[in-house]
């Protein structure tokens, strides 16, 4: 394990000077942003929640839920994909002004979502992920880069879905906005699934040697052909079907978990961040089921989708994306696992804390609420500096 709490000593000497590099490549702005919005915004969300906070920071859960999946996730998807896709196809995306621009756009979408200008602000939050949906677009096109079109068509559908839940929590149409929230989840949890299926074996055998991950053509097509399932069902509403869907999907994602063997890479923080993200997958679907069949909140499968799930594989992903791209080790030092343990143990505060201890609910999101911050304060505070200046080993990006 000491290998794993490594400091920086082994990156590579500077060969270039460190000047500003904000504006060079897609993560360095977005995982900023991501980081810094997720911090702060929770413990505004958990002062608001606890009544600490003499001011509503958003109006109630629905907005909560709305500035968590458009903000801070929309801002990971959008630095992630900005940054493979060139990767996949030698193209070039948004940099520069152009992705100065990407980024105001996102930040508009923060700050008008506060104000009273409600219209400007939906179109505003939806043109965002269409925006990034055209940036990548253009490379994939040009390089003929099917295999990764469906990016394009879920960005897209992501900017309907974010159009239909300020409708929904406006009172402009009748549709529940906890609908739409869902079935962007839904989304989000197919492209976790997609990435995580593709980048974690082989991770896993490139980070851990003799670790074996694998996997099984059936099982993939189960994992994610049972993801479709469920969000069709979500789409169109049909309640009946989804504890089976939930329950195949849960045994599939297990099964895949498996063949990738977690257990043998404990010794390797960046891998088994990424596997105990997925596991959370797991709990996710088969405490849907379990609310699906009435028997507990929703909300709590809910946040291990959001919190243990999509917040550990953000984490881990993030760290491991901005080191390999600023000429760094791809090793986590004691700041990168401390933020991997606070953001598992945010997950089990408000998952266990809901399933067992009902009359201290607040205190559990509360304090849920502070160890996320605190891990993606670690990132936003310990990522300053590598995010903004140039490579290390003085390549572009």
């Amino acid at each position: 394990m000491s290998s794993s709490l490594q400091t920086l000593s082994t990156d590579p000497k500077p060969e270039a000077p460190q000047g500003l590099a904000l504006w060079s490549l897609g993560f360095r702005p977005f995982y900023l942003l991501a980081s810094s919005f997720a911090a702060l915004s929770i413990l505004a969300w958990a002062a608001q929640y606890t009544e600490l906070l003499p001011m509503a920071y958003v109006q109630g859960p629905g907005w909560h839920g709305h500035e968590m999946l458009v903000g801070f996730v929309t801002a990971v998807i959008a630095g992630f994909l900005l940054t493979a896709v060139p990767n996949w196809t030698g193209q070039p995306t948004p940099k520069g002004g152009a992705l100065a621009a990407l980024a105001l756009l996102w930040l508009s979408g923060r700050v008008l979502v506060l104000t009273p200008f409600a219209t400007v602000s939906m179109f505003v939050n939806a043109a965002f992920p269409v925006a990034i949906a055209i940036s990548i677009a253009i490379p994939l096109w040009r390089s003929d880069n099917r295999r990764n079109y469906f990016f394009v068509v879920l960005l897209t559908a992501m900017g309907g879905v974010i159009l239909a839940v300020h409708l929904a929590l406006g009172g402009a149409i009748v549709f529940p906005a906890r609908a739409g929230l869902m079935v962007g989840l839904d989304l989000v949890l197919f492209v976790m699934a997609v990435v995580g299926g593709r980048v974690i074996p082989m991770f896993t055998n490139n980070g851990v040697p003799g670790a074996g991950a694998t996997r099984l053509p059936l099982v993939e097509k189960v994992a994610l052909g049972s993801l479709l399932a469920l969000l069709a069902a979500d789409v169109f509403r049909i309640g009946p079907v989804a504890p089976i869907i939930l329950g195949i999907a849960a045994a599939a994602h297990l099964a895949r978990l498996l063949f990738w063997h977690p257990w043998r890479t404990l010794g390797n923080p960046l891998v088994w961040i990424l596997h105990a993200a997925y596991a959370w997958i797991v709990v996710h679907l088969v405490l849907r089921m379990l609310a699906a069949l009435g028997l507990l909140p929703e909300s709590v499968a809910i946040h291990a989708l959001t919190i243990g799930a999509i917040g550990g594989l953000t984490l881990g992903m993030m760290t491991r994306t901005a080191r390999g791209h600023t000429g760094r080790a791809l090793k986590a030092d004691r700041f990168e696992v401390a933020a991997f343990v606070l953001v598992q143990l945010a997950a089990l505060a408000r998952v266990l804390g809901a399933l067992f201890a009902p009359g201290a609910y607040a205190e559990s999101v509360a304090l849920s609420s502070l160890l996320w911050s605190a891990a993606y304060g670690i990132y936003a505070v310990r990522y300053w500096p590598i995010l903004t200046r140039s490579r290390l080993d003085g390549k572009p990006g």
